[in-house]
């Protein structure tokens, strides 16, 4: 089964996706935008992710939102797709070279940012529509992505074992 990868061809610059997202989280009002970067293997920084300040009501205090574009995790996705089956060492690469397939587990490695950063800036401009539009209140929409300086909402929630969420019986 071939899996759904939605903007993997894109050749967008990472700047300028950023850019984009960075232009819609203004138009809709947030303040206070800056981006977090991380150094890569090479020893250069790259943008790892966006946060921004929201105030989802009027009574309500401004919350930070973090929204992280998790490149590795692009990568691997792209390169399993790429892969389609075929064996893989440890490191991910491919045990037996194929004739149909030269290409190497890094050779995606820039693919997978941009890939990363368009589903990003295509997922903040739905869920900006749907507040628009009265689909969904602010806070509904970037709850799991609420940051507290050292972990985002989600990441709490998860780390708790979802014990937030009770069983339906109880």
């Amino acid at each position: 089964m071939k899996t759904f990868l939605k903007n993997y061809t894109s050749d967008v610059p990472v700047s300028q996706t950023i850019y984009r997202i960075e232009q819609v989280l203004i138009r809709c009002g947030v303040s206070g935008i800056t981006k977090e970067y991380g150094a890569q293997k090479n020893g250069e920084t790259e943008v790892v992710a966006i946060r921004f300040s929201i105030k989802p009501g009027v009574e309500s205090r401004e919350l930070t939102v973090r929204l992280p574009a998790d490149k590795e995790r692009a990568l691997d996705a792209l390169w399993l797709d790429y892969a389609n089956g075929e064996q893989l060492t440890e490191n991910g690469e491919r045990l037996a070279r194929s004739r149909r397939k030269k290409l190497c587990r890094k050779d995606f490695t820039a693919q997978a940012e941009r890939t990363a950063w368009r589903i990003v800036q295509d997922w903040v401009e739905v869920q900006m529509s749907m507040i628009q539009l009265k689909q969904a209140e602010t806070l509904e929409v970037f709850l799991p992505y609420v940051w507290d300086g050292k972990q985002t909402f989600f990441q709490l929630v998860k780390e708790s074992g979802f014990k937030q969420l009770k069983e339906k019986n109880e």
